[in-house]
């Protein structure tokens, strides 16, 4: 039994020592050369510019609906393509422009809100685009004058 797990043993050893092959000598040079200067070019990304990120709709009535169009541009090199936007509460609700949108062209977000709330209000529409950052923000806020108690 000793004789045989030492035998076992001694052809593991040999094998995992004998297969060893300069992994160096596998590369080939037309291959560094392609990625070399895939690496060396600039990767290019829109870029989302905003004419306002932030809107102020001044005093609201608590209740009262508003809506604001935030207008954008991209600025960048590459067709720009926001896949997502969302708000930081339910009462807040944006749509946007969904086809891509070539540099140097407009597009636009909706942001609606339900006036909810009751004083000054901050809400921040968080937007995912293939941007270089990825993520961009914009807000809007309003005063929410409370509804009288009767």
């Amino acid at each position: 039994m000793k004789k045989g797990i030492l035998l076992l043993a001694l052809i593991a050893a040999f094998n995992f020592t004998s297969c060893k092959e300069n992994a160096a000598e596998k590369v080939q040079a037309e291959n560094v050369e392609e990625a070399a200067l895939r690496d060396s070019q600039d990767v290019v990304y829109p870029k989302l510019t905003f004419e306002n990120t932030e809107h102020d709709f001044g005093t609201i009535d608590q209740g009262t609906n508003v809506e604001h169009t935030f207008t954008f541009t991209n600025t960048g090199k590459a067709p720009l393509v926001i896949t997502n936007a969302s708000s930081s509460c339910g009462c807040t609700v944006p749509t946007w422009t969904k086809e891509p949108i070539a540099p140097g062209e407009t597009g636009e977000m909706l942001v609606k809100f339900n006036g909810s709330g009751q004083n000054q209000v901050t809400k921040t529409v968080n937007i995912t685009a293939n941007t270089e950052a990825g993520k961009e923000q914009i807000k809007i806020k309003a005063f929410v004058e409370p509804k009288a108690q009767s």
